[in-house]
């Protein structure tokens, strides 16, 4: 799974898309609990935060600062949001892990 010389990791793959899923709510926290759902994962939030960065550095995201809220004692969040380099890495990652599958004898995808 790699564009233009940037390999994609599992988990950044999983991040990749649980921004995709969470759309306009993709912050640090909700990332985290929705791995852990979705996935049924137990991940760090210093992990997820780091390949957040990763990810904002090879272009796959951008993000934008939330306003202050009095929940979280006036701090801000960081959004995040898939680029269209983000969507179409996870487009080239879908394509080849299908590609793969299909290769393997005697073995079928059943999606439910």
């Amino acid at each position: 799974m790699t564009i233009k010389g940037n390999y994609l990791g599992e988990f950044e793959e999983l991040v990749l898309l649980s921004v995709a899923s969470l759309e306009n709510d993709a912050y640090g926290v909700s990332i985290m609990q929705y791995i852990e759902t979705e996935a049924g994962r137990t991940v760090n939030i210093s992990a997820v935060h780091e390949v957040l960065k990763r990810l904002q550095r090879k272009g796959f995201l951008k993000s934008r600062m939330g306003g202050a809220t009095q929940e979280r004692g006036g701090r801000r969040k960081r959004f995040f949001l898939l680029t269209v380099a983000g969507r179409k890495t996870l487009e080239e990652a879908m394509r080849l892990k299908l590609q793969l599958y299909k290769q393997v004898p005697n073995f079928s995808l059943k999606f439910s």
